[in-house]
């Protein structure tokens, strides 16, 4: 059976955060995962993205635990290659995993599946115009959340926790802190929370939380049953 979904991060390929969702879901042997920065030294990666002037930027968390700020005309244009070149080596569905919005992406006939494009408006009809509070990874993030987010009923609370502390006390305290601020509905919107996380929180506030990963990996599923 050839691959049929591939995930394209504009960091590493984060396989230990999706892949596992992905695996209640689908065979192992559908899925591949891709990374633009797959193999490249931070030597490397400032040499083919390095930022010029006033460009706007993008982050990217690497598996050494590391962030790294990127061109984004150029992290754009790198994504637009590797999709041409996914679709040509025969994948059906290609399921980005960047944060950021590229309002410029296309495939010939592949399916591409952007979060950005696809969480606000899923998350708005299964809150039904209830406060959403939204968590994310570093406080850096929170000016492109609020834009990508304003399409919702209500306008969304933010809080900040790293979902790579080996404590959970910054979660509690941003969940808390959401939940005080009116939000009956939180969603953990980045790649590295896990359902560990929901489940946790869940039982601590009392309210709905939703995982993003959860969400897209259950739609990219759909579309391959």
């Amino acid at each position: 059976m050839k691959h049929s979904l591939a995930t394209l991060t504009l960091g590493q390929a984060a396989r230990s955060d999706l892949h596992p969702l992905l695996l209640e879901n689908l065979p192992e042997e559908q899925i591949a995962h891709v990374g633009l920065l797959d193999d490249l030294t931070h030597d490397e990666i400032q040499q083919k993205y390095a930022t010029a002037g006033n460009e706007k930027v993008v982050m990217t968390r690497l598996e050494d635990g590391t962030h790294v700020v990127l061109s984004a005309a150029k992290v754009e244009a790198a994504l637009q290659n590797k999709i041409l070149e996914l679709e040509q080596q025969g994948f059906e569905t290609i399921l980005m995993l960047c944060s950021g919005q590229y309002k410029n992406l296309f495939t010939d006939s592949a399916i591409l599946l952007e979060p950005y494009r696809i969480l606000p408006p899923l998350v708005d009809a299964i809150t039904g115009g209830h406060q959403v509070g939204i968590v994310v990874a570093r406080e850096e993030y929170i000016a492109e959340q609020a834009y990508k987010w304003q399409s919702l009923g209500q306008k969304p609370h933010f809080a900040v926790a790293s979902p790579w502390e080996t404590s959970d006390d910054d979660l509690i305290t941003a969940a808390l802190h959401l939940q005080e601020q009116g939000a009956d509905v939180v969603v953990l919107d980045c790649l590295g929370y896990h359902q560990r996380h929901r489940d946790f929180l869940q039982k601590l506030l009392g309210i709905p939380v939703l995982l993003s990963n959860v969400l897209i990996a259950k739609l990219a599923a759909e579309l391959l049953v």
